[in-house]
């Protein structure tokens, strides 16, 4: 408390506000994701899928959308002109653990604010979806390194293959040894 007020300090950030969809087939991150934003102030509709996103977006009319790119049964591109068309508005960031450039520029044409690779530090969605106006929101401080994000796709389609560490190399086209050397190493930082 201050002495002079009698009152705590204020924190000088403001929460966030806003409906926000949410939409992951993860259900584990998702979780974790959902449960970070409607600490930060957000009232959070979170769907599995496209079908389900399109139910809750049509209900809720967000302000805000966190779309995973790659779905069960359809894109996350597949939302965002239809959210757009519900609320043109909406400040869209997509997510991906399988980027490259040509989804990174299809995001953006088709009205998302911002793109990130998977696992994203929740701290840059939330400087994504509150960035003012058409601003981009400022490079992240403390990037994840390449190493940290090559490693961190490794444990997503390792896990994605119930942990078989020769169904996971085939799909990284890796030998199975080099894969079994980097699942036995710490994360990089």
């Amino acid at each position: 408390m201050s002495e002079a007020t009698g009152a705590a300090p204020q924190d000088d950030t403001l929460p966030a506000t806003g409906k926000l969809l949410l939409v992951d087939d993860d259900q584990s991150f998702r979780q974790r994701l959902e449960l970070m934003l409607t600490r930060k102030g957000y009232e959070v509709f979170a769907a599995s899928s496209v079908a389900e996103a399109r139910t809750l977006a049509a209900q809720a009319q967000p302000t805000h959308a966190v779309l995973d790119m790659k779905l069960d049964d359809g894109t996350g591109l597949d939302l965002v002109t239809e959210l757009r068309s519900i609320r043109p508005d909406i400040r869209i960031v997509m997510l991906t653990g399988y980027g490259n450039l040509t989804t990174a520029v299809a995001a953006i044409k088709a009205g998302a604010l911002d793109y990130l690779a998977k696992p994203a530090d929740p701290d840059d969605i939330i400087k994504a979806l509150s960035a003012e106006g058409d601003d981009k929101p400022e490079p992240p401080e403390d990037p994840m390194s390449a190493d940290r994000v090559r490693w961190e796709h490794i444990q997503r389609v390792y896990e994605l293959c119930d942990r078989n560490v020769s169904e996971t190399a085939r799909r990284l086209k890796m030998h199975r040894r080099t894969l079994q050397r980097i699942l036995a190493k710490r994360s990089p930082r």
